[in-house]
């Protein structure tokens, strides 16, 4: 962990640890210990809840929010909708004070010297202060952006995620596990996109019953969604954690992908010749395992974790870890 906990607008991911969940939410607090651990993890900076919250009180809303949400313990679907459009809509509508942007446009310069290439495209994602937590399952609860370009798009969709704060569903949620609205807060994770060739997510545990002594590696070709969201059938991969020895292997038929379009994604097909094939050879089954084996150990509970292997680098500089969070059905 850091031995400061450094303030502002915008902090580097590698200045944020566990003990800032507050300042930069449960994400961005788990990409700086992956950074602190020495794990492959794209560079970027994190946009502190100050900043949400200056947002807010610049532009009149914390009141608007304290007010809209006060009444919603006993509220109906229909209303829970209603007053989430109208937040949602005063967010996205309401105008950056000029020392947020400027401190955006710096991070933003910073990003783009570290990063060493001219067009830098980034994933933009949501990290709220009660979200990776063991006890608080808000996985996808939030937005993320995937192929940004530019400090101005950059800055819309920081405000896009602010808004995702207030979805039906997030409110909802919120309301039901007797969580304030008001205490709640965002920051956002924006991070150098990785030219994905394969991407996937790891289990540090069988997760079909628990079992601890081997690690669930699942695979598609392309970006990470497709897999995350179910979207693709995946190849599935059991490994042995002591000897790495690949136990189970279940190779799908993969004729989708998600790649990235203009400030987005699309899903493309994939070339006949490759849908049949394994995305993962032995080595990078050992090199994610391995990988897996030091975050349990880091963290010190099992983990669910979201890695991408970069088409244009070689093995094994090409791995790279974007997520990692506790496991919550056996952890």
């Amino acid at each position: 962990m850091s031995e400061t906990r450094p303030s502002g607008y915008c902090v580097p991911l590698e200045a944020c640890s566990d003990d800032m969940v507050d300042v930069v939410g449960g994400k961005n607090a788990s990409l700086g210990e992956l950074i602190a651990a020495e794990m492959p993890v794209p560079p970027g900076f994190a946009v502190t809840t100050d900043f949400y919250r200056t947002f807010l009180e610049r532009n009149d809303l914390a009141e608007v929010v304290a007010s809209h949400t006060g009444q919603l313990a006993d509220a109906d679907e229909a209303t829970v909708a209603s007053v989430a459009d109208q937040l949602q809509n005063q967010i996205t509508s309401a105008p950056f004070p000029a020392e947020l942007e400027t401190a955006v446009g710096d991070a933003w310069s910073d990003l783009r010297d570290r990063s060493r290439v001219e067009a830098l495209e980034v994933a933009v994602r949501s990290s709220a202060t009660a979200e990776d937590l063991p006890e608080a399952s808000f996985a996808g609860q939030h937005e993320t952006y995937l192929n940004v370009a530019g400090v101005d798009r950059v800055l819309e969709r920081i405000r896009d995620c602010m808004a995702s704060l207030f979805t039906s569903r997030a409110i909802t949620y919120r309301t039901e596990n007797g969580i304030d609205h008001t205490d709640v807060a965002i920051s956002v994770g924006v991070q150098r996109m990785v030219d994905a060739g394969v991407s996937g997510v790891m289990f540090t545990l069988n997760p079909s019953n628990g079992d601890r002594s081997k690690v669930r590696i699942e695979a598609n070709w392309g970006l990470g969604e497709a897999v995350v969201s179910g979207a693709v059938t995946p190849d599935s991969y059991l490994v042995d954690k002591p000897t790495y020895t690949v136990v189970e292997r279940t190779i799908a038929e993969k004729p989708r992908m998600m790649v990235p379009a203009d400030d987005g994604v699309e899903t493309v097909s994939v070339p006949a010749d490759e849908q049949s094939e394994p995305c993962l050879d032995d080595r990078e089954l050992e090199e994610l395992t391995e990988i897996g084996k030091r975050l349990e150990r880091h963290f010190g509970t099992p983990q669910d974790v979201e890695w991408v292997l970069d088409e244009s680098l070689p093995f094994p500089d090409n791995v790279f870890v974007v997520q990692s969070r506790p496991e919550t059905t056996w952890g």
